[in-house]
């Protein structure tokens, strides 16, 4: 499918999701963050792709949410608004395939928001985040709020939400809001190989420790640990796992399929 304020490119099994508005720092818009739910949802579906890269043209990620639209919204509208974007953002979340958020620059407000949507994030050196909406009046309305403490505690986010400071990505890293650090020209080939790494496991165990994660964070550690061994009973029936574990025993590499 065409996209007009995205690209969509697939090559070694990866999809590359890039909000391709460079001239507006990547805002968000309507039309941007319904494109994302369409592309997040062609990437899950479509064979040829094991998992998702999510990057911004130019020098931005996602500098936040347009600010064009959010200046004459009624209160109806944001609330509509918010939950259209958190119920795309969670497919992303909840993706049963891979998806690393590679922030090639500014990622702020609904862009970091974004980011924090994805399993995983790397960063350039330059880039920055944070979430500012409050130098707007208003608070976050993509997940901030709650995906920010998750990540790097209460006490932190706060700080981050309440000043809302722009940091850089060292300071990101040290406080767990991303996971890695690299020279910007290393960027891309890092987030590639990362997902290689990701991709060459079997699809069924990636999903499975995915949907384990994300649903034993709502709830205490002895129902998380009943989902894990509920997942890991479910995968012993299938092909994979056979396959897995005769490449250990045989000293060679697997042959996942999926099944």
């Amino acid at each position: 499918m065409s996209y007009e304020f995205l690209t969509f490119d697939v090559a070694d099994r990866i999809a590359t999701i890039t909000v391709n508005r460079p001239d507006k720092l990547n805002a968000l818009n309507d039309a941007t963050i319904a494109e994302l739910g369409v592309a997040i949802d062609e990437a899950v579906r479509r064979d040829d792709v094991a998992g998702v890269l999510l990057t911004g043209a130019g020098r931005a990620f996602v500098a936040g949410a347009d600010i064009s639209e959010l200046e004459s919204q009624s209160p109806l509208d944001g609330q509509q608004r918010a939950r259209a974007g958190q119920a795309v953002f969670r497919r992303f979340e909840t993706s049963p395939k891979p998806t690393i958020a590679v922030i090639n620059g500014f990622a702020l407000g609904g862009g970091c928001e974004l980011a924090m949507s994805c399993h995983v994030r790397i960063a350039s050196e330059k880039a920055k985040l944070g979430q500012p909406e409050v130098k707007l009046g208003i608070v976050p309305g993509y997940g901030g709020t709650q995906r920010l403490p998750r990540l790097v505690g209460r006490g932190a986010a706060l700080k981050l939400l309440l000043t809302g400071d722009m940091i850089d990505a060292a300071e990101a890293h040290r406080l767990g809001l991303v996971d890695q650090v690299v020279a910007p020209d290393a960027l891309t080939e890092t987030a590639r190989a990362l997902m290689t790494s990701m991709i060459a496991n079997a699809p069924l165990a990636l999903a499975g420790c995915i949907e384990a994660v994300n649903r034993g964070q709502d709830t205490d550690l002895v129902q998380g640990c009943t989902i894990e061994s509920d997942f890991f009973g479910l995968l012993s029936a299938t092909s994979d796992m056979r396959e897995g574990m005769r490449a250990f025993l045989e000293k060679r590499p697997a042959n996942f399929t999926g099944r």
